[in-house]
């Protein structure tokens, strides 16, 4: 499927009311429970979210689409420590929604044209992106992030299932 900004745009808005439908109102378990080492939670990974909201997509594509370097400031991988300091789940959730409605509006001021699209910047390890990389990165992203906190839920019951482990595809089974 070739990337399109108005098809993209709808699998954004979604995002939060995916993740708010998936968490909100869970035991702690669930919540501040990883897949073991140095995984993050499902709280880390909504932090995570709000810091990227931020700091990643819509400052990048200011970027592109502005005057002057094209280099973008590399990510912090740790921000989300900072961001879920002294914060709850709801909290976290709610100002995930709310920077998600405004980075979107701020998307769609812009009118990208399918040229624009093409524009590029400089990212820290993958050198010359376009626009169009960066917009269907953040759709990925999302999806990524859903993926993980299921994963991460479901690890959670990995011995509980018992046999049907090898039916569970989350948990390393055939489907």
């Amino acid at each position: 499927m070739q990337f399109e900004l108005e098809k993209a745009i709808p699998v954004l808005e979604r995002t939060p009311l995916v993740i708010e439908s998936l968490l909100y109102g869970l035991d702690d378990e669930w919540i501040y429970s990883n897949e073991g080492g140095d995984s993050w939670t499902p709280f880390e990974i909504v932090a995570h979210l709000v810091h990227g909201e931020k700091t990643d997509w819509i400052p990048r594509t200011q970027i592109i689409l502005g005057e002057g370097s094209k280099e973008f400031t590399p990510f912090d991988m740790e921000g989300h420590i900072k961001e879920g300091r002294g914060k709850t789940l709801p909290q976290l959730l709610d100002e995930f929604k709310v920077l998600r409605k405004e980075n979107l509006a701020q998307l769609k001021a812009v009118e990208i044209s399918p040229d624009l699209l093409n524009n590029t910047g400089i990212h820290p390890v993958l050198g010359e992106v376009t626009l169009r990389h960066l917009l269907a990165a953040w759709v990925v992203h999302d999806m990524t992030h859903i993926h993980q906190i299921s994963r991460v839920m479901a690890k959670q019951y990995d011995e509980a299932v018992g046999p049907w482990k090898q039916f569970m595809g989350v948990l390393g089974g055939r489907r």
